[in-house]
């Protein structure tokens, strides 16, 4: 004999399935690897560091 299901949970097992799958389809499109956050975060310190290279320092007799 099946066993008697409460439909709310049904409901709500099936809903927390849906938000599962499609958690995992966003993840596919905007995630990146750690390996290409690493690569950007790099790139910006670089970038940051070429231009505080370039910055010009006002001295005292720039006034």
């Amino acid at each position: 004999m099946p066993e008697t299901v409460s439909l709310s949970k049904f409901r709500k097992i099936k809903a927390k399935e849906q938000k599962e799958k499609l958690a995992a389809e966003n993840r596919v499109a905007h995630g990146r690897s750690k390996h290409e956050k690493t690569l950007e975060r790099k790139a910006r310190k670089l970038g940051r560091k070429e231009i505080d290279g370039k910055k010009f320092e006002k001295t005292d007799y720039d006034k």
